[in-house]
């Protein structure tokens, strides 16, 4: 017992009184990391096992099915939209008018130049010339924003309104990325 007492410098109680005080407060630490490991482990097997019959391997795999399933869905979505969208650029949009009077004679603007295009620049120009004794109408083809037959500066300038009918409106409505969705 002397040795101890020399080696330490104090009185050998002293460090048995330590020690004692070091193992009690261990002892403390390891009865509460075992109450909280308790807890842990009951709260997990709560979650396995689960309430109302469900347990959370069942849960995961139904969330994984209605994922798919919107996954699907939009999918289907997206490719009912690409059809629509290209219906809607078949469908006449894009129109054009000029009125103007054909003859000196004539006032009030009763003739005109009327051009219908769809997204492609494809469709019609309509002149309908007002005169003392009727008014005649004329049809010209238009493909890709070109016409097979000359046109007169009154259609040519119904047809450039019509061209840019879409670009003044293409700014608001154009989608981001073309609506191409990453599923």
């Amino acid at each position: 017992m002397l040795l101890y007492s020399k080696a330490f410098g104090m009185r050998i109680e002293i460090v048995i009184g330590i020690l004692l005080f070091l193992i009690i407060t261990l002892a403390i630490m390891l009865f509460l990391t075992f109450r909280k490991m308790l807890d842990i482990n009951r709260k997990y097997y709560t979650i396995m096992s689960g309430k109302k019959g469900k347990d959370l391997e069942e849960i995961v795999f139904t969330r994984f099915k209605e994922m798919d399933k919107v996954k699907a869905m939009a999918k289907r979505v997206s490719k009912e939209h690409r059809k629509s969208k290209a219906h809607v650029d078949s469908c006449y949009s894009k129109i054009g008018l000029k009125k103007y009077d054909a003859f000196n004679d004539m006032a009030g603007e009763l003739s005109f130049s009327l051009a219908i295009l769809n997204n492609n620049y494809s469709g019609v120009v309509i002149n309908a010339m007002h005169t003392k004794e009727g008014c005649f109408t004329y049809a010209k083809e238009i493909i890709k924003g070109e016409s097979f037959i000359t046109l007169s500066e009154e259609e040519k300038e119904a047809l450039k309104k019509a061209m840019t009918v879409e670009d003044e409106i293409a700014i608001l409505t154009t989608p981001v990325d073309d609506d191409v969705y990453d599923i």
